[in-house]
């Protein structure tokens, strides 16, 4: 999965330290959630960013805590404190070499190929003929396109157009750099979106990253808006429903919290695209969104990551008129496939 960077990177080409602890996947994702608040605030603050190790070991990730300074005892203790029972004797401090850190911890994402789409990290990457090419650079959020979550969401948007699926109205939730929504957009361009996360560097970074590759911001057609909002409970987002589209890539755990919400955002015979859950998780995501009227219309299997096409049944009908108004929406088509 990506890496995501939390706080001021100190500046190249000066001294820098590196702690890496161990941790588990639920910890780096709590970790890149809260992080700022559980550091609190003190001259010197370290990046952070969170790694998968080995992605045959979905659950072995390392937290690394980069310093500009050697750090003191007090603020190893402090990190060490973002991952509670952590293995001591395989935790490691080490001067880096006098480098741009930051260029050389990016210079290793190698370019990534899913279907038409190619995600590319860098302005000098050549884009093979034939292919929508997004720029990502490493960044301080989630979905670079590394992943094989974000690989299984970019492939099932494809085999949703080329199966003829035509969307108007399209929500990609948890968005980290904007990937999904700019992906989705470019196969339905008149379609409205919005992107939202949590986390509101997220934002920030799916920004910067609309700009880097063209895509408009604001309100119309093909226009893609932002928001910083936890789930979907939010005015902004819930106004604009109901969805034909909607996308998730999180966690198994918040999928499941979120599926009454999601649901309801959900037009009748809409399609709901969920990842970031392992094999092991499936079951039990798919009956929490059965229990919401939902049916598995495909699964896209990447490794040990699933990613979930569903589909809304249409006896679960929305508590809105959920027909399209062009009018009102634009000239986009109606909702769900046709």
């Amino acid at each position: 999965m990506a890496r995501k960077q939390k706080s001021a990177a100190p500046a190249s080409e000066l001294e820098a330290w590196q702690l890496s602890i161990p941790c588990s996947r639920t910890e780096a994702l709590a970790i890149e959630a809260e992080s700022d608040d559980m550091l609190g605030d003190w001259s010197g603050m370290p990046a952070l960013s969170t790694r998968e190790v080995d992605e045959n070991s979905p659950d072995a990730w390392l937290l690394d805590a980069i310093f500009d300074h050697e750090p003191n005892a007090d603020e190893i203790e402090a990190v060490l404190a973002l991952v509670p029972g952590a293995d001591l004797s395989a935790t490691k401090l080490e001067r880096l070499p006098d480098t741009d850190w930051v260029t050389q911890s990016q210079s290793g994402l190698d370019p990534v190929a899913a279907g038409r789409f190619y995600i590319v990290h860098d302005d000098a990457a050549v884009v093979p003929a034939g292919h929508v090419a997004f720029n990502i650079p490493a960044s301080r959020a989630f979905g670079t396109g590394q992943h094989e979550t974000t690989r299984g969401c970019l492939l099932t948007l494809e085999q949703l157009a080329l199966s003829g699926h035509r969307f108007g109205n399209i929500a990609d939730i948890g968005t980290g750099t904007g990937l999904l929504a700019f992906a989705a957009l470019s196969l339905w361009p008149r379609a409205h979106a919005i992107a939202s996360d949590i986390d509101p560097v997220a934002i920030t970074v799916t920004a910067e990253n609309a700009e880097r590759n063209g895509v408009t911001l604001g309100e119309g057609p093909g226009r893609l808006l932002l928001r910083d909002a936890p789930g979907v409970d939010d005015p902004l987002i819930t106004g604009l429903a109901p969805y034909d589209l909607i996308m998730a890539n999180i966690l198994a755990g918040p999928l499941i919290e979120l599926a009454p919400g999601l649901c309801a955002q959900l037009a009748e015979g809409g399609s709901l695209i969920l990842a970031g859950l392992l094999n092991e998780q499936a079951d039990a995501v798919l009956a929490a969104y059965r229990k919401e009227g939902m049916r598995l219309a495909g699964r896209c299997d990447h490794g040990h990551w699933p990613t979930l096409h569903l589909r809304k049944r249409r006896r679960f009908g929305w508590r809105r008129r959920a027909r399209w108004q062009a009018r009102h929406h634009g000239d986009a088509p109606g909702y769900g496939s046709l």
